[in-house]
């Protein structure tokens, strides 16, 4: 399925332009604005929306303090997405009560097709909170609501540098009339861009390359909904097809290598989420299908692997007050996948299936009108028809206060578990990608201590851990040539310290936005020289910063920023210390309400720093648009 970018972008430039003229003769005060509520995808970032593309699901977590995007390219052509130091592999992701996963590689769990505009803002859960309802992930999860839909739309469009142009469409329609008590809607979405990418250059032939990519999506929904139940029936479909230096198969010893991926994601969901109360009780359950084909290609060596999974799953969790003060909380799911390829097929299996389920007591006790002690302590089951099973204890004690200041004072304990991918599994072992078909289960125990403060404007959140992974999957260059790959897979041991805190700070005119995270690590890799390219490639410190100033006369800036050192690697090129930053510029048209004119830049100081090691960043993004919501 093949969209024009520049039909888009011609169609609705006249369509904007067209509103503009209808509408010049409206007045608008000169008074401090914000973005609408349809383009706010989340309130822990300043900017909204990519410059190099349509948003994703993963646009707003490139500046999320508690998430590190990895990028290859730019986030939204292939990022790795970590959290709390782990790898790209330890992170799950969640749409509703559905865990959505790639059982071929961690490197395209987030690849949901579905609008932005249909989600709701990403929610990191870590600690217990994820490993009762996450799923093969042990670092943390990124969870997805749906949005109500509403009667109206947003239109968004873009043209940069490197022959950028970018645009979608959604659109959403609720019926006036409701049927036996519930309101009936539907919504629909159209995005495309594509552009020349910010790396050129001669490969090792002589042959001119570039980082083009060309990217499509389709997503739709109904919804069915009253005050205390919502269902959400959607379908989407994306294809990407870029390419890039280096893009998996670095090697310190090789020159810049063109790889290039061709991607077509299909995703069928339903899920429903009922409220059972004043007390927090729900219950939400669903089902998805997801297929996702990849032809991954290196031209120059005459490499061409092509990929299929599919997967199905069927999920539910929620929470149930038994008595005042006691309630359970539980969840489950059914996980199926299978895996046909043409170079994956060195393991022992190709498909699996796997289940959880988890279960705790919840007691609260009143110490005051305002304060209550909350106690939790359960457990959690995995198995697989190809691996052992596996049961983990989940407990924590919690204080909550209503008054203002300290609203969270905890401390938590989890286990959890994970199995490795396909890519891990079954390449061979002398291949591109070193495989190793008896990697075992990953198990990981966390230990955290955890507080939450509000008072006027202000609101911080912290946090300190200790995680400990054994059998964690990571993938190792061995520089002595001993293993002869360009990277190997690996069961490691690892020790994580960690301390995390966010503060946000709002005001009339402007909003501060800033996040700090402290890892330090141990491992037991298997020869001290041994070079790390996920589980060792982290930031030691990463701070990062965001602002919104309302400036009046229509004018808004946003700006975002990222602060890093990075650990040392023996792989890494190009330095160990980054800032990356964003800015954007937006106007609100006088006279044409919803009607937003914006300028952004990426990568504002053209830096070189390699996110993944080995591989070229993306160099300085510009683009210009529009956005008109109604």
């Amino acid at each position: 399925m093949k969209l024009n970018p520049a039909s888009i972008l011609t169609v609705t430039w006249i369509a904007l332009g067209a509103l503009a003229t209808a509408r010049a003769g409206a007045q608008t005060e000169a008074a401090p604005v914000q973005l609408e509520t349809y383009t706010v995808f989340s309130n822990r970032v300043a900017l909204q929306e990519p410059v190099s593309t349509f948003a994703a699901p993963i646009s707003a977590l490139v500046y999320e303090p508690q998430v590190d995007v990895q990028a290859r390219s730019f986030a939204e052509g292939q990022a790795d997405v970590s959290i709390r130091g782990g790898t790209f592999e330890n992170t799950g992701f969640t749409v509703g009560a559905l865990p959505i996963y790639d059982p071929q590689t961690g490197h395209y769990s987030a690849e949901l097709p579905i609008s932005s505009y249909m989600l709701g803002a990403p929610e990191v859960r870590v600690g217990g909170e994820h490993a009762a309802t996450g799923f093969n992930s042990t670092a943390g999860g990124v969870v997805y609501a749906w949005r109500p839909i509403h009667t109206g739309g947003a239109v968004s469009v873009g043209m940069g540098g490197d022959d950028l142009a970018r645009g979608e469409i959604y659109t959403g329609f609720l019926a006036k009339e409701k049927i036996g008590g519930f309101s009936v809607g539907a919504d629909a979405s159209v995005a495309s861009a594509r552009g020349d990418g910010t790396r050129k250059w001669k490969d090792t032939n002589g042959v001119a390359r570039d980082s083009g990519f060309d990217f499509q999506r389709v997503s739709g929904r109904v919804q069915v909904a009253n005050a205390v139940s919502q269902t959400d029936i959607a379908a989407g479909y994306q294809d990407k097809d870029f390419g890039w230096p280096n893009l998996y198969a670095a090697r310190p010893t090789t020159a810049l290598r063109y790889e290039r991926e061709e991607l077509q994601t299909k995703l069928f969901v339903v899920n429903n989420r009922t409220e059972l109360g004043a007390d927090g009780d729900f219950v939400q359950g669903g089902a998805y299908y997801r297929g996702h084909r990849d032809h991954y290609s290196i031209p120059l060596l005459g490499a061409n692997s092509y990929h299929q999974t599919l997967v199905r799953g069927a999920a539910f969790d929620g929470r149930q007050t038994i008595v005042p003060g006691t309630a359970v909380k539980y969840a489950s799911g059914l996980i199926s996948d299978d895996l046909d390829s043409n170079s994956l097929n060195k393991g022992h299996f190709m498909s699996r299936t796997q289940v959880y389920g988890s279960l705790a007591a919840e007691q609260t006790v009143a110490l005051s009108d305002t304060r209550d002690l909350v106690m939790s302590a359960g457990t959690r089951y995995d198995d697989s028809n190809r691996d052992s099973s596996e049961l983990s204890p989940i407990a924590s004690v919690e204080l909550r206060q209503e008054k203002a200041g300290l609203r969270r004072l905890y401390l938590s304990y989890d286990e959890s578990t994970q199995l490795p991918s396909y890519t891990a599994l079954n390449s061979a072992a002398g291949g591109l990608f070193g495989g190793n078909p008896n990697l075992p289960r990953a198990t990981s125990q966390n230990l955290e201590l955890g507080a939450e403060l509000a008072a006027a404007a202000w609101t911080v959140q912290s946090a300190v851990f200790y995680r400990q992974d054994d059998n964690l999957n990571d993938y190792i260059f061995d520089p002595t040539g001993a293993l002869g790959t360009s990277r190997t897979a690996a069961a490691v041991g690892l020790d994580t310290l960690g301390f995390e805190a966010f503060v946000r700070y709002s005001q009339a005119r402007f909003d501060l936005l800033a996040g700090y995270t402290y890892l330090h690590k141990a491992d037991n890799y298997q020869a001290p020289r041994n070079g790390s390219f996920y589980a060792l490639n982290y930031a030691e410190h990463r701070l990062t910063v965001g602002g919104v100033g309302r400036l009046g006369a229509g004018f808004e800036l946003r700006v975002d920023n990222e602060f890093r050192r990075q650990a040392d690697n023996a792989l890494r090129r190009e330095g160990a210390d980054n800032v990356l930053s964003a800015a954007g510029l937006f106007y609100q048209v006088p006279g044409v309400k919803g009607l937003t004119l914006n300028a952004q830049v990426e990568n504002v100081w053209d830096t070189a720093f390699q996110e993944v090691p080995l591989v070229p960043s993306s160099g300085l993004t510009w683009s210009t648009g529009a956005t008109y919501v109604w």
